[in-house]
């Protein structure tokens, strides 16, 4: 701790803002490496190397955390301050249009390929993360992360392709 704790104090400091964030990064970092030592292989480079690694990981794990946390706080905000209980013809009406949108999109992911929908799908509709949907299908993350891409550009691609609601162009899905 002595030896890096500087060190490694700088490299999270220069991703977080917050003090105690970056203290708690420092801690967690260390107690990691007392926990995946055995995962480390000198012939891949030096401990410093991993060690770096690791905060800096830690580091934008942390800053994510804290961006998904505000995102959902202002969601929640949002909701309470326009009264969402009540129901008016506007809200009939989104609803509406929303039913809409679900069913054009449900119709362009039916028309990718069978591995890009299970991934759309878990990613979109079942909020699981790229490791998650990894872990759970035992498909490597960088492919998961691949089918996702391909998937998403090939859905941006279809909608900007559609002129109006009732044209589907999915032809070029």
């Amino acid at each position: 701790m002595k030896r890096y704790g500087a060190m490694l104090r700088s490299v999270a400091g220069r991703i977080l803002a917050i003090d105690q964030d970056v203290a708690d990064v420092v801690e967690e970092v260390f107690l990691g490496i007392w926990n995946q030592a055995s995962n480390f292989d000198t012939s891949k480079g030096r401990a410093i190397g991993w060690i770096i690694t690791i905060a800096r990981r830690r580091a934008i794990d942390r800053v994510r955390r804290r961006q998904a946390y505000d995102r959902a706080e202002m969601r929640f905000r949002i909701a309470t301050n326009s009264g969402v209980q009540h129901l008016a013809a506007d809200d009939v009406e989104q609803s509406a249009v929303s039913s809409d949108h679900a069913a054009m999109f449900a119709e362009l992911i039916s028309h990718l390929p069978e591995a890009q929908q299970q991934a759309v799908h878990m990613a979109f509709y079942q909020g699981l993360s790229q490791r998650e949907i990894s872990k759970k299908t035992g498909i490597p993350l960088g492919t998961v992360k691949t089918r996702l891409e391909l998937g998403v550009k090939k859905l941006g691609a279809a909608v900007c392709a559609i002129g109006s609601r009732d044209e589907w162009l999915v032809a070029t899905v």
